[in-house]
């Protein structure tokens, strides 16, 4: 399999985990709590799979920049957390930063 699949699974795995980590309101809810123990659980799996090809310092770099930017966006949109200007732009700079790190560095063969 690809291992930019697997840093996607990853990603899925963290962001579900990470919006469920809010609603087991600490961990006294069920539910909610399974979902962050094994979306956490599928997340490192497939992070591990993912460094079998992908250097670490890029899969870090996406994996967690990625996750940034998309629980803060769902915490906009479902949470109803305040995000303002400044924030979309620091959104904005991290994507940039993946980005930059992926396309024009070369701090490792991908």
């Amino acid at each position: 399999m690809n291992a930019w699949l697997f840093m996607a699974l990853a990603i899925v795995g963290e962001v579900v985990a990470t919006t469920a980590l809010k609603s087991s309101e600490g961990f006294t809810k069920v539910v909610p709590s399974v979902i962050v123990v094994a979306g956490y659980a599928a997340t490192f799996y497939f992070l591990s799979l993912a460094l079998k090809v992908i250097p670490v310092g890029i899969a870090y770099a996406v994996w967690a920049g990625l996750g940034i930017v998309l629980i803060t966006t769902i915490a906009w949109l479902y949470h109803g957390e305040k995000l303002d200007a400044w924030g979309f732009v620091g959104m904005a700079l991290i994507i940039s930063g993946v980005v930059v790190l992926n396309v024009l560095s070369k701090t490792g063969s991908h």
